[in-house]
């Protein structure tokens, strides 16, 4: 047996677990946006209504059996925080996770009368469509989409939800204005004005009168969108939303910005 070897058991001897108290939980917690749509009934054609929603369960159990709380449960010893992510939302929700990222670690005394329970959090972004089947199973008694101000302002959230919320909203807010993260919300090929109305959706407070201009034409941001073309190279446009046919567009995945892609 090499010196390697024998060092690594005399130290593996040395240890003794039972000294330090591990959590007595870690589960993933999942914060879920998604755009809902709504056809405007006017005369001329305009684009929808669209707005950021996020997704919520109502507890079936204690803790907090009753009150609206998000999809989540505790990692177990095969996985790993994010596959207890993506299992959790599909057992909870029966939806898939869509675009998922780490959000941060939640880990304030008391935020869970179990006991020590240190919580990591995730957000997903998915369209519309992914959640027209969502259902409620496990500990989850019900399932529902709720505006920002309503999950913020209007409902009382089980645990420490709604600083977690919070943290995901500013972080979707800073992406969408630094990023392509706008694709999550938009069909792959769209026009200007479906990609600034989704970057309004987020952001309200977004204005930005040279849009058009700035997204097409600045340095730093070329190559971030491409036109859309046929097989003979002829461009093509939509008139879905509009009286006049608009270019089509889409995020052409070459090119990572530096700065803010739309400002």
């Amino acid at each position: 047996m090499s010196a390697n070897n024998d060092q690594e058991l005399g130290q593996n001897a040395g240890y003794d677990a039972t000294k330090y108290r591990t959590p007595d939980g870690a589960p993933a917690d999942i914060v879920m946006f998604t755009l809902t749509k709504r056809e405007r009934k006017t005369v001329t054609k305009t684009l929808p209504l669209r707005e950021l929603k996020v997704m919520l369960i109502k507890r079936r159990r204690w803790p907090f059996e009753g009150r609206w709380a998000l999809p989540g449960g505790f990692c177990q010893e095969n996985e790993s925080i994010e596959g207890a992510a993506k299992r959790e939302l599909m057992e909870e929700t029966g939806v898939d996770g869509g675009h998922l990222e780490y959000l941060g670690v939640y880990s304030k005394p008391g935020r869970d009368p179990r006991g020590w329970i240190i919580s990591h959090a995730f957000f997903a972004l998915v369209e519309e469509w992914m959640l027209e089947e969502r259902q409620a199973a496990d500990d989850a008694a019900e399932v529902g989409l709720f505006t920002i101000q309503e999950a913020l302002e209007e409902l009382e959230l089980a645990f420490d939800h709604k600083e977690i919320i919070e943290d995901a909203y500013r972080q979707i807010q800073l992406q969408m204005l630094q990023t392509t993260i706008a694709k999550q919300f938009l069909p792959p090929h769209f026009t200007l004005g479906e990609l600034y109305q989704v970057i309004q959706s987020v952001v309200p407070d977004f204005e930005e009168p040279n849009f058009i201009r700035k997204i097409t034409s600045t340095r730093s941001r070329q190559g971030i969108l491409e036109e859309v073309r046929d097989e003979q190279g002829n461009p093509l446009s939509s008139n879905q939303y509009s009286q006049r046919p608009a270019q089509l567009y889409r995020f052409s995945d070459r090119t990572i910005p530096r700065l803010s892609i739309y400002t």
